[in-house]
């Protein structure tokens, strides 16, 4: 049995529905994730977890289309591709595979010296093509690709020093206050590593360098508060085991974890939207959710409560500079 139930017939013959398209699938019993280990004889020791193959992954992109779709709509990509499985080499691609179909949006982005074309998920049909790449974790620009400097997401990464949740979430529910002073609705997701990502949806009037500006000050005053377990500190050696407050993904051409992508580490774990309750929830932790079980999260429309309309940062870069 796979782990997602992915062994239909349909892709057990190497195709998948997926909206008005037929989509081929490559190799679908290549296993991407390991699962538990086995005895000599090939049984399982602890029955705890299966292999996650290729046919898996298609399958939970295709199945998680309609929550994470709208979350990709519009942005160039990054790709995180493991074609040989977690045991082999990583690729981080840019630009568009070689065999990208006509029917495939793509966004030619400026970059130093010339340009790249980058890959756009507008549909499901797009998402299982990619997924059948073997990309398993999907990084999104903060910005769309018609307005490619004026982002409609600020993104605080909660990077801590350890593997340890308990400073993510202190430190997110402190900054929520601090966003909730500033009149900045946010959200909370699950990286599927280690750390939480804290995210305010903008209405796209602000340029970059304005918005990692106001990002890098926000920073400043949560660290102050409480400096003895928070830090702006890029070097790591200067940190001292403090939670750093990361804003560095706030640029032009730089990503973020797109929600509901798979990260590529043992159990195949979901970058996860969560509810500000479940981030008091000491159950829940940044690997907390996997493809086996997140799509039940996802009905919860755990971002239900935050305003789809971007916010401006004129009003609220008034309120922090009275904090500086």
């Amino acid at each position: 049995m796979s782990a997602t139930g992915a062994d239909s017939a349909a892709t057990e013959e190497g195709s998948v529905r997926a909206g008005r398209r037929t989509v081929r699938i490559h190799r679908p019993r290549k296993v991407l994730f390991p699962g538990s280990a086995r005895a000599a004889d090939g049984t399982r020791t602890d029955g705890v977890r299966a292999d996650v193959t290729k046919a898996d992954l298609v399958e939970y992109y295709r199945s998680v289309a309609r929550h994470m779709v709208p979350e990709l709509r519009g942005r160039p990509l990054m790709l995180e591709r493991h074609p040989d499985g977690l045991d082999g080499p990583r690729f981080m691609q840019k630009n568009i595979p070689g065999n990208y179909p006509d029917w495939a949006r793509r966004a030619e982005m400026a970059k130093k010296g010339g340009t790249v074309t980058h890959p756009v998920c507008d549909d499901t049909a797009t998402l299982v093509f990619l997924a059948d790449q073997a990309s398993v974790t999907f990084h999104r620009w903060l910005s769309r690709a018609d307005r490619p400097d004026h982002p409609d997401r600020l993104v605080f990464d909660l990077d801590p020093a350890r593997d340890d949740f308990e400073p993510v979430r202190a430190a997110a529910l402190l900054l929520r206050e601090l966003l909730d002073e500033l009149a900045l609705p946010a959200s909370a997701m699950t990286t599927g590593s280690k750390g939480l990502h804290v995210i305010v949806r903008l209405d796209r009037r602000t340029a970059f360098d304005e918005v990692r500006a106001f990002a890098m000050d926000v920073a400043r005053v949560l660290a102050a508060r409480d400096p003895d377990r928070l830090t702006t500190e890029q070097r790591t050696d200067a940190r001292a085991g403090r939670l750093y407050l990361d804003v560095q993904r706030n640029a032009y051409a730089q990503t973020a974890v797109a929600p509901y992508s798979v990260r590529p580490k043992e159990g195949a774990p979901v970058a996860t939207p969560i509810s500000w309750d479940q981030v008091r929830d000491p159950a829940v932790t940044s690997r907390r959710w996997t493809v086996a079980d997140v799509l039940e999260q996802a009905r919860t429309r755990p971002w239900s409560d935050v305003p789809a309309r971007g916010r401006s940062l004129a009003p609220a870069r008034r309120r922090l500079d009275a904090l500086l």
